[in-house]
Order: structure tokens, then C-alpha cells, then sequence
């Protein structure tokens, strides 16, 4: 088929995926749209990417600069995010008050840039990982949250995994990229490389699993066969897509994330979350078993590794090496830059520039309070995930996979950085939501019986939220 052609009947058959999961109640602000491109230009490619005007990186030093372009879209984004947040200042006020864990660890990354090598470049770091919570506030603070990000989810994921099954197919310039030593082809779909696309599939196809099984659970929703069409055609191509990059630790995460949902999902553990807290225990002791002791070969050789993890334990015992100050790290984003990159480069002819580890890479740009903050966060934002699940289990069940994904995706790949999505759904997940003030405004002016006062006040915030903007509504 003509790649033209291709492209017609892939667009059309994206238009028909919105059309079949279009839904007109809740009505969500625009201001989505701006989570939405940042979080299609973090699972892809940068704009000067897309465009081929991106600067080479074949040196370190070129790592400094970055594209202008990418910085103008980035900022604009930023700014225009900003000015919805004042705009809602009072339910952005709450949401601050209430994630004290957060924001002190974005705090001390900011003051982690007064001792980096390269303070400016770390200043613009910070300032684009900022973004990554500016643009979760704008989802969280949409009048109606839980749709807001059931949309995000889908309005993405309905452009890259249909747009990376069209670019390997019928555009293998965009779609494919060849192995440096065999010339073998590896496809990388919309992203960069490989494992990003085995990202991409992982994140969104944890997403549209919850999504799918949601519709299949709701048997009176007029729309609920086009919904399941759409959704189980996405996870259709989630699944082609995840075979074709064999990325093994997104299939894993993958089949772990899903499974949990899927079993969560069960009615005789809805309202079970201590069978959560168990089968997580028993995968934490599983992973941290093979990591001290050794994992078997079988295991990890049935999943196309070696037990050096494709060369990641080699690395790993490297850059620890190359810690200076143990205690506070290099500074935010720091560490892959000048001198060390330069050596390590020299060493390794495949160029790393991250750890392929998340929790390394944390203590190398920050040190070990860098990791402690990072642990309160993952322990306080844990337990708003299981608040939610006891109150809300719907929406305690894509939280609690996004907490799993970025845990255990974080042990073979740098995921708690910038602008990359595990990241940025992990803050979602873990984000406390209370009861902003104009919602209470707007319970107090509606009277509602007794009984759906006493339901709706035992919902999570999420779950209040819709629940009162349906009913301005209809009012």
C-alpha cells in the first residue's frame, strides 16, 4: 500500500477512535489540551525532532546547548499552563497545601543546582521538570479530574500507538532504526529508540487496559460498545507494538501493572485492599531476592536478557565509581555532562547518557537526600493511592498500576527524570486531591438528599468532583 494511502486510512481510522470514545458528560476544560501536547511530545519526539532541525549529539558537549525551538515550544507551553493554574489559584492553593512531599522534593532539586558543575543548564532542567507538575495540576485541576484524565490517556494514546504502528509499516525512515553491529532492524515507532517505544506501549497500555475493562464492567452506558471497540483496538496495537520493540522490562511492567488492575477489578476484592498490600509485598521480595542473591538464569534468559541485564550491571558498578559527593550528588541533571560524560563515552561505544536505573540516577544527581525525598514521596503518595482504592476503587485501580509501573519500570530505566511519561503519571498517581473550595461552594448551593450527601462525601476527590459538576449541570 502507497505510504499516502497509509496515511489517509490511519487518519480516518484516528478520527473514528475519537468519535467512538466522544462523551459530551462531563464537559472538561480546554486547558487539557495543554497537558495533552506535552505529554505527546514527552512519549515521542522533541518538535526539532519531528522536524529534523534538532542539533546532533554525537559530542557531550553538544548536551549543553539543547534546540532553541524545543526550548520556545516547551515555554510556551509552560507560561500558557501557568496562566490556567492563577486562573484556578484557589484549587491550585489546596493542591499545595495538601502534596508537601512533592514539593519539597522539587524544592530541594532547585536548590540542588546552587552546587552543579553547570548551574545554568541545571536551571533549565528544573525549569522543564517543573512543567511536568504544572501540567499535572491542570489535569487535577479541572472541575472534573477523573474525566480529565481518562481524556488525556485516550486523546494521546488514540495519536502514538496508532501513528508508531503507520510509521513502521509505511515510513521505516521515521519508524525504524537499524542495530549498530548487525544492521538489523530495530523499530522505534514515534520515539527515539527501542525501549521508549516499549515505553510508550507500557504507559498506554496500562492506561487503556483500566479504560477497557471499565466499559466491559458498565453494561448500561449507551456508548459502551464503541468505547470497547476503540480501546481494545489500541490494546491490540499496544500489544503488536510491544513484541516488535522487545523492550522486556515494558512487557514485564506491562503484564504486572495490567494484571494487578485486572485482579482489583474482581468484586470480592474491591474492598480488599490488604490483598493489594500483599501480592505488592510478595513482588518486592521476589524482585529484591534476585537482586541480592542473584537472579536465575532461566528467568531472565526467557525473557531475551542476560543477567547482566544488557550490560546494565556493568554500567552501574561504574558510575557508582565515579560518585564524588555521596550526600548531595552532582546537582539536578547534573551528572551527565563535561569530564564524566566525556569518560564514560570513551569507555562505552553505545554512549550512555542516563543509568538505566532510576533510583541510581537520583542518588547521582542529588545523593542520598535526593533518594530519601524521593522515598517520602513514593511512601505519602502510596498511601493516597490506597485511600483512594478503599473509597474509590475505580480510580484507586489506574493509580496503583502508574505507582507499580514507575517502582518497578524504574529498576532497569531512568524514570523519575524530566518529561518522561512514567514520571509524569506517577505524580498523577501519587498527587493528593482533596475537596477543593469551590466544589464545597457548589455542594452547599445545591440540595441533595441526606443519603447522597453521606455517598458522595465518602467519594475521593476524583470521584466528588464529577459527581458535583454532573449535577451543576443538570441544575
Amino acid at each position: 500500500m502507497p505510504p499516502a494511502i497509509a496515511t489517509l486510512i490511519f487518519g480516518l481510522g484516528i478520527l473514528g477512535l475519537f468519535v467512538l470514545d466522544r462523551d459530551d458528560q462531563p464537559r472538561t476544560s480546554k486547558a487539557l489540551w495543554i497537558p495533552i501536547a506535552w505529554l505527546l511530545i514527552a512519549g515521542s519526539r522533541m518538535v526539532s525532532q519531528w522536524l529534523d532541525v534538532a542539533p546532533a549529539l554525537n559530542l557531550p558537549d553538544q548536551y549543553l546547548d539543547g534546540s532553541p525551538l524545543d526550548r520556545l515550544v516547551l515555554t510556551g507551553l509552560l507560561v500558557i499552563g501557568i496562566v490556567v493554574l492563577l486562573q484556578r489559584y484557589r484549587k491550585v492553593g489546596t493542591l499545595l497545601r495538601t502534596n508537601g512531599p512533592i514539593l519539597l522534593y522539587f524544592f530541594y532539586c532547585g536548590v540542588s543546582i546552587l552546587w552543579s558543575d553547570y548551574p545554568e543548564v541545571a536551571f533549565k532542567r528544573w525549569t522543564k521538570a517543573l512543567g511536568d507538575v504544572v501540567m499535572v495540576f491542570v489535569v487535577l485541576s479541572d472541575p472534573y479530574p477523573s474525566a480529565a484524565l481518562k481524556r488525556l490517556i485516550a486523546r494521546t494514546g488514540f495519536l502514538l500507538v496508532p501513528l508508531s504502528v503507520l510509521l513502521i509499516k509505511y515510513y521505516p525512515d521515521l519508524g525504524r532504526a537499524y542495530d549498530a553491529w548487525v544492521g538489523t532492524p530495530v523499530y522505534i515507532g514515534v520515539a527515539t529508540d527501542k525501549n521508549l517505544l516499549g515505553m510508550v506501549c507500557l504507559v498506554w497500555g496500562v492506561g487503556f487496559t483500566w479504560r477497557f475493562l471499565q466499559e466491559f464492567r458498565d453494561q448500561k452506558h449507551a456508548r459502551r460498545t464503541g468505547r470497547l471497540i476503540a480501546h481494545g483496538f489500541v490494546l491490540a496495537a499496544v500489544l503488536w507494538l510491544l513484541i516488535k520493540s522487545n523492550s522486556a522490562t515494558s512487557l514485564a511492567c506491562f503484564l504486572l501493572a495490567g494484571g494487578l488492575i485486572a485482579v482489583t477489578s474482581l468484586p470480592t476484592l474491591v474492598r480488599k485492599p490488604a490483598i493489594v498490600h500483599l501480592f505488592l509485598g510478595g513482588v518486592v521480595v521476589f524482585v529484591l531476592f534476585g537482586a541480592l542473591y542473584g537472579a536465575d538464569a532461566s528467568i531472565v534468559e526467557a525473557m531475551g536478557r542476560n543477567l547482566t541485564l544488557t550490560g546494565r550491571t556493568e554500567l552501574w558498578h561504574r558510575l557508582i565509581g565515579m560518585v564524588v559527593n555521596p550526600w548531595f550528588g552532582t546537582g539536578f541533571e547534573s551528572f551527565w555532562l563535561g569530564q564524566r560524560l566525556d569518560a564514560l563515552w570513551s569507555q562505552y561505544w553505545w554512549h550512555p547518557n542516563q543509568a538505566h536505573n532510576g533510583y541510581l540516577e537520583v542518588f547521582l544527581n542529588l545523593g542520598w537526600a535526593g533518594v530519601a525525598s524521593l522515598a517520602i514521596v513514593m511512601v505519602t503518595g502510596y498511601r493516597n493511592v490506597v485511600r483512594t482504592f478503599r473509597s474509590d476503587p475505580d480510580a484507586g485501580r489506574v493509580r496503583l498500576g502508574y505507582f507499580v509501573v514507575a517502582v518497578f519500570y524504574s529498576l532497569t530505566e531512568a524514570a523519575f527524570r524530566m518529561m518522561h511519561p512514567v514520571w509524569i503519571l506517577f505524580l498523577l498517581a501519587v498527587t493528593d486531591v482533596p475537596t477543593v473550595l469551590c466544589e464545597k461552594q457548589n455542594a452547599q448551593r445545591h440540595a441533595v438528599k441526606t443519603t447522597s450527601a453521606i455517598s458522595l462525601d465518602s467519594r475521593p476527590a476524583w470521584g466528588r468532583a464529577d459527581v458535583l459538576g454532573q449535577r451543576n449541570q443538570i441544575d
